[in-house]
């Protein structure tokens, strides 16, 4: 009877070991898998940064710099277009000043009152106001005053007349004017000791006129004219004609 043998495999112990291989994870890093099977990446979420002092200065001094820049270009084009206003104006209009001056003066009137040494005068002034200009009308308006005055003192107070100068026109105006002084006892006595020692009187005229400057059809906000001039007459007798030996008015303007 065989007998039969099993026979077992059995592993060499000589034999070199089997080859491993290194583990590879099944889901990349950053990402994560989903119940379906599907790989999806993990969202990183940074901390907010935060403004350093310095980033902060810098952006307030942009901004500022930008804000300069911008008011002197705006200033800059402004100057441009009134400049080139003016001087279109200038080239079309040709301004011209006006021309005063004083050709008469007569006191009617000077009492001195014995009881408070007061002085009350009256004056009537003629002056020729000349406006040279072929395009500009000039309209005199109401709110004048003229004064006349000796040194310091104030004489006499009135006012010029409202009318229309035209163009290249030439005006006489006769003004009346009124004043009161008190203490003019050593007034008068000056004004004696200086017709005796010079043979004249040096007065002053003070005009103080509203104008409205017309442009053509155009007609400009009001604006003042300040004439002043220096009057020498031979004498300050009563109802008579004084005789202006010298006049030189200066005209000035003011918005």
């Amino acid at each position: 009877m065989s007998e039969h043998q099993k026979i077992h495999p059995v592993s060499d112990p000589e034999a070199p070991p089997p080859p491993t291989h290194p583990t590879v994870p099944l889901v990349s890093r950053g990402s994560s898998r989903s119940e379906h099977g599907e790989t999806t990446k993990e969202s990183v979420t940074q901390p907010p940064q935060l403004d350093s002092p310095q980033r902060k200065k810098k952006g307030r001094r942009s901004c500022w710099c930008r804000c300069v820049c911008y008011t002197l270009l705006v200033l800059f084009l402004l100057i441009v277009v009134v400049g080139a206003a003016v001087g279109i104006l200038y080239l079309v209009f040709r301004p011209k000043l006006p021309d005063y001056n004083i050709d008469r003066l007569q006191l009617t009137r000077s009492i001195l009152n014995n009881q408070d040494s007061s002085l009350s005068t009256a004056f009537n002034v003629t002056i020729t106001a000349k406006n040279p200009n072929e395009k500009i009308g000039i309209y005199y308006e109401d709110g004048s005053k003229i004064s006349v005055l000796y040194m310091q003192t104030r004489l006499s107070n009135g006012s010029l007349p409202k009318f229309y100068q035209g163009h290249e026109n030439t005006t006489i105006i006769f003004v009346e004017m009124t004043g009161y002084t008190q203490n003019a006892t050593s007034l008068m006595a000056t004004l004696l000791e200086q017709q005796q020692l010079t043979g004249s009187i040096p007065l002053r005229i003070r005009v103080t006129q509203p104008v409205r400057i017309k442009l053509g059809k155009l007609k400009l906000p009001e604006v003042k004219f300040f004439v002043r001039c220096g009057v020498f007459v031979d004498s300050l007798a009563a109802n008579s004609v004084i005789r202006v030996r010298n006049s030189n008015c200066k005209f000035r303007f003011r918005l």
